[in-house]
């Protein structure tokens, strides 16, 4: 039993759907919409051509379908009826997306089968839950807001990148097939910096796990990672609860100044730049008060099957 399936993969059984071929199925559906044979064929322990059978049964009642991303033969569950069935018809993993963000999801799909004893969040709801489950506030989530939509749609962990969470630690995986610079893990940390000082503030153990397919993007993320690990997380904080929840308080006052919407705060601090400096300031007022660096600890994991260009 997978147990952050939560038994839903018994969902799928009016789809005919059992056993070991559920749980897949519903562990595909619910971290990233798409996989492909090899990884099908290796999960499952069976020859690829049981892998190609079962895929095409899925294709024929319009279940999934079959794609190409780049040089891979890819599977992608399309059917809404599977995602209804899970609880998850909100998912936007049916649709067709891009190349870089399939291959991101398949690299990520590939850590996450990998480690399924991990208590996985796979959905957007249930990672907002958890975390508010621990008094953490939905403003201090990585969250984009997606123009278009009436008065614009906040997604929440809107990468999808996988996330854990059991009693005392918070595991944060970020995948880079290749497509990824420095800046862009380093722009994911600041996504999750408030969530991570959170959770820090609370006592819990914060991990990150660099996932990539290359050894070129294994060097990178152990080198990045490495430098978020600060003195040693038994160090004592410099400041008390209190006062780190008055300079979080100072952060919101200066951001909201500098949206326009704290006409008197902007005054009281100079002006524009003044509010700048002062958030500038209280960030890293906060980032001294706590207990070593950013993360408590890291990994990387590199995927055999994506290197070798058999996933």
């Amino acid at each position: 039993m997978i147990h952050h399936l939560k038994g839903r993969e018994k969902a799928l059984e009016p789809f005919g759907l059992t056993g070991r071929r559920a749980e897949w199925v519903a562990l595909a559906s619910l971290h990233g919409g798409v996989f492909t044979r090899t990884q099908l064929s290796a999960w499952l322990g069976v020859s690829r051509f049981t892998a190609l059978r079962f895929v095409q049964a899925l294709r024929d009642r319009r279940l999934a379908a079959e794609e190409t991303v780049g040089d891979l033969k890819t599977c992608r569950i399309c059917a809404r009826g599977i995602y209804r069935a899970l609880g998850a018809e909100g998912v936007r993993h049916r649709r067709i997306t891009s190349p870089e963000v399939a291959l991101r999801r398949l690299l990520s799909f590939d850590y996450v089968i990998e480690h399924t004893g991990l208590p996985w969040l796979p959905t957007e709801p249930e990672k907002v839950a958890a975390f508010e489950a621990l008094g953490i506030d939905r403003s201090l989530l990585p969250a984009r807001i997606y123009r278009g939509a009436a008065e614009g749609a906040r997604r929440y962990f809107p990468r999808g990148m996988p996330v854990a969470l059991d009693s005392s630690r918070a595991v944060f995986g970020h995948a880079d097939p290749g497509y990824d610079t420095s800046t862009a893990l380093r722009s994911w940390r600041d996504r999750h910096l408030k969530l991570w000082e959170a959770l820090r503030e609370l006592g819990w153990s914060v991990e990150a796990v660099g996932v990539a397919g290359g050894p070129r993007e294994l060097r990178r993320a152990r080198t990045i990672l490495r430098n978020w690990v600060g003195a040693a997380a038994t160090q004592a904080p410099n400041r008390q609860p209190k006062t780190i929840a008055a300079v979080r308080r100072e952060i919101v006052r200066a951001e909201n100044a500098i949206r326009g919407r704290d006409e008197a705060t902007v005054e009281e601090l100079g002006g524009l730049n003044g509010c700048l400096h002062r958030l500038v300031e209280m960030r890293e007022l906060l980032r001294s008060g706590l207990p070593g660096g950013v993360i408590h600890g890291y990994s990387v994991w590199g995927s055999s099957r994506f290197s070798e260009g058999g996933i």
